[in-house]
């Protein structure tokens, strides 16, 4: 039988300059639909946006301590987020209703599980090692003299087993501008970037690191 749109592997999308976060939730939500309705192939989006705040499913004002740029709310798990230039969000839309490599079907748990697994196999290719950390949201690392700070951060919606929003990784941001949110709802802990770490990567390195990680992950 010939591949249908469901079946063939994830496309990969690299939009170029800034997607204004309701241009990206419009067409995230466009793409679920069609994969919803097998005519639409899954996608991994790379996109950067303008500065922007974010707000999750469990957000509260409280976490919004300096509206500085716009701020939407984007209807997935979590708190609060920063976009930005210099970051990478990766949109991932796959039927989870059907495995992916490592994750089973129809397990949430182990689809987040694989997000981390894939951002921490992208960042050792820089000779990062990002870490987990029970009871928060987000990828960490350690900085000699200063504990510990998030690197990347996820959030994520599944809608009719369709999954959509991602993953953000801090690959040379302006770190300033997540003073105005308590990132993820963790007050007593920083952020990072690449950059921060003394690593200048580029967005192409970056994204290459990304796309070779995915199928030791999903196959």
């Amino acid at each position: 039988m010939p591949p249908t749109p469901t079946t063939l592997a994830p496309a990969w999308r690299i939009s170029e300059g800034q997607t204004p976060y309701p241009d990206a939730l419009a067409q995230m939500q466009a793409r679920i639909a069609a994969i919803h309705d097998g005519t639409g192939r899954e996608e991994i989006w790379l996109v950067e946006h303008p500065p922007t705040y974010t707000a999750g499913t469990s957000a509260t004002p409280a976490g919004l301590v300096d509206p500085r740029f716009p701020v939407f709310a984007a209807g997935r798990g979590g708190q609060w987020t920063y976009h930005g230039p210099g970051q990478r969000t990766a949109y991932v839309m796959l039927d989870l209703a059907r495995p992916h490599g490592t994750v089973p079907a129809r397990d949430i748990r182990a689809f987040v599980h694989g997000l981390e697994e894939w951002l921490i196999r992208a960042l050792w290719r820089f000779n990062v090692r990002g870490e987990r950390r029970a009871g928060r949201i987000g990828i960490w690392v350690a900085e000699p003299g200063r504990g510990e700070a998030k690197i990347a951060a996820l959030g994520v919606r599944v809608t009719r087993w369709v999954s959509w929003h991602g993953v953000a990784l801090n690959v040379e941001p302006e770190l300033s501008h997540f003073g105005g949110i308590v990132p993820c709802g963790i007050a007593e802990h920083g952020v990072t970037s690449l950059a921060a770490l003394g690593l200048p990567v580029t967005m192409a390195e970056a994204d290459a690191a990304l796309m070779a990680s995915w199928p030791e992950v999903f196959g």
